[in-house]
């Protein structure tokens, strides 16, 4: 019998391994395609992403400018309402009320005190003037001059100011009197004791005078005494020298320049003595004497203060008006973003 032999496999055959699939010229040309295709596209989402940077950049740019005005006339209305109702630095160009202030000194003035307390014996007080010291009142100006003055009055001092600043030595019903045994004001029979504020050297008064305050006035007098053209220096003027307590601008509570003068200044603890308000009510029921003057000091000092630069108002409205306006944009952003995901 006999077997058919198979014809043997060639070594060849045997260990070439079976070509894979894709292999080959053409698969790997759309390999290289693709990656071209790929990095193509990759450079030009960079180019778009590259592009809308500086889009987005000048979109803000014109969008600040577009703001800018606004945040300017908020800031400005912001200062002015600070200015008129809040406070206000006043510059001390005499030498009336030392060594308390000096010359050159800044004082910052709450306005919206004597609006939650009346005004209180010792208070240093910024006070108007006209009409009581400067004579005669000057036209009521209308709103639109009011408005003009309140403005330029944010970048320095407004024409014809007769602002004062004096320490209150009386209040409606007091009596006021110089002096006693000792050479003291007494303020309804009250005694003080006024050294820790008075000018060195400075007696109390060279001026004698009796009065009892009217109601709605205030009795002032400069701490430099011999020199200080105050209450006592105005017997003719309406009220006696007093000065009406609607005048007055507010009470000059801080130094705030220059920096080595910065402190508070407080009511001396000569106004605290609880005699003076027991005695109050039966002062307010004697009548007051006529002043009479007994030395007259060469040179007195009855110098308006200025009001100071407006860094301060413009300093506080820009600081306000800088938040409020970033947080209107911020606001107008979200209410944005909302409506582009709705649609």
């Amino acid at each position: 019998m006999g077997l058919r032999m198979t014809d043997p496999v060639s070594d060849e055959a045997a260990g070439a391994p079976q070509a894979e699939a894709g292999s080959g010229p053409d698969a790997e040309a759309g390999r290289d395609a693709q990656a071209g295709r790929d990095a193509e596209a990759g450079r030009d989402a960079q180019a778009g992403r590259d592009g809308e940077k500086p889009g987005k950049r000048a979109r803000k740019r014109r969008s600040f400018l577009r703001e800018l005005p606004i945040l300017i006339v908020v800031a400005l209305a912001l200062a002015l309402l600070v200015k008129t109702f809040l406070f206000q630095a006043y510059f001390i160009p005499s030498g009336s009320m030392e060594n308390t202030l000096e010359i050159g000194d800044k004082v910052l003035v709450n306005k919206f005190i004597y609006d939650l307390r009346p005004i209180h014996r010792g208070d240093i007080i910024v006070f108007n003037g006209a009409g009581s010291w400067n004579p005669g009142p000057g036209p009521t100006p209308n709103i639109f001059d009011r408005f003009y003055h309140a403005v330029i009055g944010l970048f320095g001092a407004a024409p014809g100011q007769t602002d004062y600043i004096k320490r209150v030595i009386g209040i409606p019903g007091d009596h006021v009197v110089c002096c006693n045994a000792h050479g003291d004001v007494t303020v309804n029979g009250v005694a003080l004791h006024e050294s820790s504020y008075l000018y060195p050297g400075n007696p109390p008064s060279t001026i004698r005078f009796n009065i009892t305050v009217p109601p709605g006035r205030v009795w002032v007098m400069g701490d430099h005494r011999n020199i200080s053209a105050d209450s006592r220096w105005h017997p003719t003027d309406p009220g006696d020298g007093t000065i009406p307590d609607n005048e007055v601008v507010g009470r000059a509570g801080w130094i705030v320049w220059p920096p080595d003068r910065w402190r508070v200044l407080p009511i001396p603890a000569t106004f605290e003595q609880p005699a003076l308000n027991a005695s109050h009510a039966a002062a307010a029921a004697r009548p007051g004497a006529s002043q009479s003057r007994l030395v007259a000091a060469p040179s007195l000092l009855s110098v308006p203060v200025v009001p100071a630069g407006p860094a301060g108002p413009l300093v506080a409205g820009f600081a306000s008006a800088l938040p409020l306006t970033w947080g209107q944009r911020r606001l107008r952003h979200r209410i944005r973003q909302r409506l582009s995901r709705r649609r």
